[in-house]
């Protein structure tokens, strides 16, 4: 399925292919600080579909406790979150589904990952797969 992605004031977007029915959320500390909220929704798109059509993101890199590195990029005037990325070579981008013009059509979230850092006031999702971790 085609996706149409933008920051929130529309100066970066991006279009891509993504597989509905694959959608995640992290409920990691640094999903939950990058989103300004309690976990963060994201799918995957394979590399060779994704392509910025305006703009160009600010990138972050961070580095994780097991020393990987990851692109995170966001728009320079909104800060809205754009993708993250292996650094080197990406494979996938990862998508933050609240961008995308066809969220809403993307279909429920299948797995949750770092579920240990889910706030306890957050209630249980119907999921397919949990993981405490990172799988």
């Amino acid at each position: 399925m085609k996706v149409e992605g933008q920051c929130h004031c529309g100066a970066i977007v991006y279009e891509a292919d993504v597989t509905p029915g694959t959608v995640a959320i992290c409920h990691c500390a640094d999903c939950q600080m990058q989103s300004g909220s309690v976990f963060r929704m994201n799918i995957a798109a394979p590399a060779d579909t994704f392509r910025i059509c305006k703009g160009t993101p600010k990138k972050y890199i961070k580095v994780g406790d097991s020393g990987a590195r990851r692109v995170h990029a966001f728009c320079d005037q909104c800060g809205g979150p754009v993708y993250s990325s292996a650094m080197d070579n990406p494979q996938t981008y990862s998508l933050r589904v609240g961008a995308l013009k066809q969220r809403y059509e993307l279909g429920k979230p299948v797995r949750q990952i770092w579920t240990k850092r889910r706030l306890p006031q957050i209630p249980h999702f119907d999921t397919e797969e949990e993981f405490d971790g990172q799988p």
